[in-house]
């Protein structure tokens, strides 16, 4: 016989998976993954993120809602010591739509204070906060979309010149226009006044405004409560009861008694004030125009001010929730709060004690930045509302109610103080 091939006539069996694979549609080829992502460092950065705070609700808070914060689309009015951090603790959050509005330049006194810029931010004196801010948040997190906004925030007390009217109207109503495209606004300028127009926008329309102020070394942190819709504010009367509510006397058949009325809502930064907000520069040397403050307390109020704005978005009812006061919250069996914690309405701290107080304070019928009576006028009147505002040193006042009441509290003064002169004239007889 002839030659074999070795082996007892047996060949190696051909391997069971050579060439192409079948596809999705039954037919051979090749089978592709796209790494792109994996070699991108922004997208590394951006899942790497993602997944820092996906973390705390896998391991520590299932009711955590990440995807809702980071949706929100943050206004920070103001971008120095209290704008820089806010919006690098939102970040933090993953919050990205964060816009910067500001008018002043970097000086050299800002960058060891304000976390978002360098020394080289402040040669020539000409770099604008806001933009360099955003261009710095984008280069800490480039999936960042911020943006920076130079514009001027007209202010009660600070009256407008005919020539700068055209000016002042671009800039309210592009603040106005901010405020609608924004979820959040904060309120982080140095003075007094200038919060006044943001928060008046913010009650306007209807959004989450936090405010943080900052002493020497004390801080304000603290959510203005919204209004009510519109149909909802006609539907209440005189003292907040639904229209034509009336105590009906006792009857056999008496109807259900109606719903108990709305609980008075939170007041906002002015609530507190019976005096309209007013020029606070004037005739102030160059050192008193500065904002002086211990240098950890902005970074104190900055993180509450972002932590009040998350746990607030948790509540069940939102940016319309009620105050947790949690001296009765720890007493009571249930609380309605957030997942995070209570939501309080002020929080006030003094670094002399090392103590924080959450407060709570109610809405003002007389405010002169939330009130119906102001929100309507700028509603009916517009710009021309605000310019009598800018300009007129006493327009809030006299249109709130506030300088009737000032008239009353002098006469009852007047009042009072005859009397005791009777009673002395009738002791020394």
């Amino acid at each position: 016989g002839g030659g074999g091939d070795g082996g007892g006539g047996r060949t190696a069996a051909p391997p069971s998976a050579v060439g192409w694979e079948k596809n999705s549609s039954g037919r051979p080829g090749a089978r592709l993954m796209d790494l792109s992502a994996q070699m991108d460092p922004a997208a590394t950065a951006a899942a790497a993120v993602d997944l820092n705070i996906r973390l705390m609700r896998w391991r520590l808070m299932p009711a955590l809602e990440p995807e809702k914060v980071a949706a929100q689309r943050c206004l920070l009015i103001g971008a120095g010591t209290l704008g820089c951090a806010v919006a690098r603790c939102l970040l933090g959050w993953g919050v990205k739509a964060i816009t910067l509005v500001d008018s002043g330049n970097v000086s050299y006194s800002n960058p060891v204070r304000q976390s978002l810029f360098a020394h080289k931010d402040c040669i020539g004196g000409m770099t604008k906060k806001a933009p360099a801010a955003a261009e710095e948040l984008r280069r800490i997190f480039p999936g960042a979309e911020a943006r920076g906004v130079v514009m001027g925030i007209p202010m009660p007390g600070h009256p407008v010149g005919a020539a700068e009217v055209d000016g002042v109207r671009a800039d309210a109503e592009a603040l106005d226009e901010l405020v609608q495209q924004h979820d959040i606004v904060f309120l982080l300028t140095d003075t007094r006044e200038s919060r006044w127009l943001p928060a008046l926008l913010a009650a306007a329309r209807r959004k989450l405004a936090v405010t943080a102020a900052l002493g020497f070394d004390t801080f304000l942190v603290m959510r203005h409560g919204l209004p009510p819709p519109a149909e909802e504010a006609a539907a209440l009367g005189a003292g907040g009861l639904p229209a034509g509510y009336e105590q009906a006397a006792p009857a056999e058949a008496a109807a259900p008694p109606p719903p108990p009325p709305p609980r008075p809502r939170l007041g906002c930064y002015f609530c507190n004030d019976v005096v309209a907000p007013a020029n606070s520069m004037t005739r102030r040397t160059l050192d008193q125009q500065c904002t002086v403050s211990r240098p950890g307390l902005a970074m104190v109020a900055s993180a509450l001010a972002v932590e009040l704005a998350v746990t607030v978005l948790h509540h069940e009812h939102g940016a319309e929730a009620d105050a947790d006061v949690p001296a009765e919250a720890a007493r009571a069996a249930t609380c309605d709060e957030s997942p995070l914690g209570v939501v309080p309405h002020q929080i006030r701290g003094a670094l002399s004690f090392f103590r924080t107080d959450c407060m709570l304070g109610r809405a003002f019928g007389k405010c002169t930045a939330c009130s119906a009576t102001v929100t309507d006028a700028y509603a009916a009147r517009g710009f021309d509302f605000l310019l009598d505002a800018f300009n007129g040193g006493d327009y809030l006042e006299e249109l709130t109610g506030l300088a009737q009441m000032h008239r009353e509290a002098e006469a009852a003064l007047e009042d009072v103080g005859f009397f005791e002169d009777d009673e002395d004239e009738a002791m020394s007889e």
